[in-house]
């Protein structure tokens, strides 16, 4: 791990180098369906493909763009990490958190972690937004080694959730459940998350999370449903219905992530 910790230094010295600026306040990690929200936070100051920076890898994904991006929002400096690696993608767990361990050592205190996923409550029709108050990890993997001992009771911040239904009260919440992927989950799967207290399920944010807690980060996750999950309405799921799903609900998640971030 302390060579992922030397790799995310080496990473957040680029980036600072290439936009000037020494110290970025807030990471925004934007998952599928995501990408088009991110006009509402304004123009970025520079844009860096991910290919540019340590450690970083090509986009793999339809709909994550792979780059880095400096902008000011609300008289903070965000970092904006348009698309993310998967573990599926085969670069490892370490690969996964390189993005949180990057923002970390730019001097974020802050991560907001975004995913497209499916959704096990019926009333959470796709483009709905929803807080992610806990997690299950059901993937096996982790970014952290060793003797590493993190306390995750509280992962995803109560301060930052509830600042987050101040601001929108029609936000609900629910807890994540991930998978490793890349297949979506059976609909016997759907019945054991269900089962076990999951309310979406998807295949990113989780080891992000914990490396994120790790690295001494404040983190918000906001899902956003972009199908029923498997099984729950009759029809087949695809990567498409998730874009999709995310240009319709662009406005919305983009003014509440723009009013959002100045008050992290």
């Amino acid at each position: 791990m302390d060579d992922a910790l030397t790799l995310a230094q080496a990473a957040a010295d680029e980036i600072a180098a290439l936009t000037g600026v020494d110290k970025h306040d807030v990471a925004l990690v934007l998952g599928s369906g995501w990408g088009p929200a991110a006009e509402a936070l304004g123009t970025p100051r520079l844009e860096i493909p991910t290919t540019e920076i340590p450690g970083f890898h090509a986009a793999a994904v339809a709909g994550h763009a792979g780059s880095v991006a400096s902008v000011e929002v609300g008289g903070r400096n965000m970092l904006l990490f348009r698309g993310r690696t998967h573990l599926y993608e085969g670069h490892g767990a370490d690969a996964v958190a390189h993005p949180v361990r990057t923002a970390a050592a730019a001097g974020c205190t802050t991560v907001v972690l975004t995913n497209g996923c499916g959704g096990l409550r019926p009333e959470w029709t796709p483009g709905t937004p929803v807080l992610i108050s806990d997690h299950i990890n059901l993937t096996g993997q982790s970014a952290l080694t060793g003797a590493t001992f993190v306390d995750v009771t509280d992962l995803y911040s109560p301060r930052l959730r509830a600042l987050c239904r101040e601001l929108d009260p029609t936000l609900d919440e629910g807890v994540y459940v991930q998978f490793a992927g890349p297949q979506y989950e059976t609909p016997a799967e759907i019945r054991m998350v269900a089962a076990i207290g999951g309310d979406l399920v998807g295949m990113s944010t989780t080891i992000e999370a914990v490396a994120a807690r790790h690295a001494g980060l404040e983190v918000l996750g906001l899902s956003l449903v972009t199908n029923q999950a498997a099984g729950m309405s009759g029809e087949p799921l695809n990567h498409d219905e998730v874009l999709e799903a995310g240009r319709t609900a662009a406005t919305r998640m983009g003014e509440l992530l723009a009013r959002i971030v100045p008050r992290l």
